[in-house]
């Protein structure tokens, strides 16, 4: 049996509804994350002091959030949990001016939850990105893909040119790519994100044409 899965809690465990929103809002994180690495998960709500019940309820209260006939779109939701947000700055992306708001996340210190809003204030894409003047990963070979520790925009970068390809949920990325064994073998790959973090990869075709 998955200890992360969306089952009801057994009785007497349900979740406090009161979570501190920072708090609440890694849960959610996590929530999308336990398919994939139920593990890593446990050991992240245990850092946290938190229980698989309120990870479930967190999460619950998020999507009832956000599919609500009465939600806002946008970013308000975001900040409900997370409040005043660390940094915002103005950017440039093609022919779009758009708003990029960031928080700190406690679980990864090195990383910041990032909405960008477009003109009108509509969110158009949030996930997890490194924090400014904090360290990356060194993303040389296929060994170098470890579950948590890089981004999206970091795999794009070093193993460019990336093709974005159509998560199975709006909380996931997938980027095809061509990256060396450690023994030098150029593999045809298609990384796996949730929430802009990696979780894993699937190698497709073998080794790929050089």
């Amino acid at each position: 049996m998955n200890p992360a899965t969306d089952n009801d809690p057994p009785a007497g465990t349900a979740a406090h509804p009161d979570l501190p929103g920072p708090l609440a809002f890694q849960l959610v994180l996590l929530r999308r994350m336990a398919d994939h690495h139920p593990t890593l998960v446990e050991d992240a709500l245990r850092q946290l002091g938190a229980s698989r019940a309120q990870m479930r309820e967190a999460n619950r209260r998020w999507q009832a959030r956000m599919h609500s006939p009465r939600a806002r779109a946008g970013i308000q939701p975001y900040r409900a949990l997370l409040g005043v947000p660390e940094t915002v700055t103005t950017r440039r992306i093609g022919d779009l001016t758009c708003e990029a708001l960031t928080w700190p996340v406690p679980l990864w210190p090195d990383l910041r939850f990032e909405v960008l809003t477009a003109p009108g204030g509509g969110a158009w894409n949030a996930w997890l990105v490194r924090a400014p003047g904090a360290a990356g990963p060194d993303l040389r070979t296929t060994a170098d893909l470890v579950p948590w520790s890089c981004t999206v925009d970091e795999v794009a970068r070093a193993f460019a040119p990336a093709r974005p390809m159509e998560g199975s949920a709006p909380t996931r990325w997938r980027l095809a790519c061509t990256a060396p064994d450690p023994d030098g073998t150029p593999r045809n790959v298609v990384a796996e994100f949730t929430w802009g973090l990696y979780q894993r990869r699937a190698d497709i075709d073998g080794p790929a044409n050089t």
